[in-house]
């Protein structure tokens, strides 16, 4: 999860989140300015800030619900992550190596963001250690940090998840074009993310899934009908009332062509299935 989800989220809490931040538009811009203008180590206590400005000394617990909530799911993807670039022999030596690494990197210091933030505000932040979590999903996944294969297969569940549950907020952010346009630069990077892991499925280490292409083939295209819940509804053809075999496309091409959202229901669901 990142920043602009998040606050679409707060949004649906408090309605009045973006009036609290008068004028909206320069706080908006100050918001999305802090990449430039602060140093990194500096963000959580300019995100705090900011809250704090708007609410003053009483943050509503709605607001710290989703921010906790944000920050249990950057830790769920970071130790996933951090686990399996530590354990030896489990990654083969190459770019594979790299790729993980920088992946887990980016939880990370998402991770770090929003505790700070947190903290920032006079709350107190969740906190979860590895042991908190079981990336086997409660035994459906044994191998997953002994086969490389099944751990890259994880991987991409997580991934698609995300990059889904990112997908199905952007109607809410509809009522600020600037803000819809951040966020739509941040989502395809995450997106560009979630390909690159199915690349890596792709290649002889990760299984030589040929098949396998950077985009979604219909409702389960991963090979790993255990995650069926993370492709809930990409069967759909219809797009815009039309329905798209009917203008002659097969089934695979009228998915392939468009991706569908998944509601936060449906993502803590799938979450749930790694949480202790």
């Amino acid at each position: 999860m990142n920043i602009v989800n998040i606050l679409s989220e707060i949004e649906k809490a408090d309605g009045e989140i973006y009036e609290r931040l008068n004028p909206r538009r320069a706080a908006m811009k100050q918001f999305y300015g802090f990449g430039t203008k602060v140093a990194a180590a500096a963000l959580p206590l300019a995100m705090a800030s900011m809250f704090n400005k708007a609410y003053g000394q009483t943050v509503p617990v709605a607001v710290e619900n989703v921010l906790n909530y944000a920050l249990t799911l950057e830790y769920l993807e970071y130790f996933f992550y951090k686990k399996g670039s530590a354990t030896a022999g489990l990654i083969p030596a190459g770019p594979g190596v790299n790729a993980i690494a920088t992946i887990r990197e980016h939880e990370w210091q998402h991770a770090n963001l929003l505790k700070g933030a947190v903290a920032g505000m006079g709350k107190t932040p969740v906190l979860f250690t590895a042991s908190d979590f079981d990336y086997t999903a409660k035994g459906t996944f044994p191998t997953v940090f002994s086969d490389y294969k099944t751990f890259l297969a994880v991987a991409q569940a997580l991934e698609d998840t995300g990059v889904r549950a990112y997908k199905g907020q952007a109607a809410n952010l509809m009522s600020s074009p600037g803000v819809l346009q951040t966020a739509l630069q941040i989502h395809s990077v995450e997106a560009r993310h979630a390909s690159h892991i199915r690349q890596m499925r792709r290649a002889p280490a990760g299984g030589g899934l040929t098949a396998l292409k950077p985009w979604i083939t219909g409702a389960n295209d991963s090979g790993v009908p255990q995650v069926d819940a993370v492709y809930k509804g990409e069967d759909n053809v219809v797009q815009g009332g039309v329905n798209m075999r009917n203008l002659g496309y097969t089934a695979n091409v009228a998915t392939e062509a468009f991706d569908e959202t998944l509601s936060m229901d449906d993502v803590n669901a799938i979450a749930s299935l790694f949480i202790k």
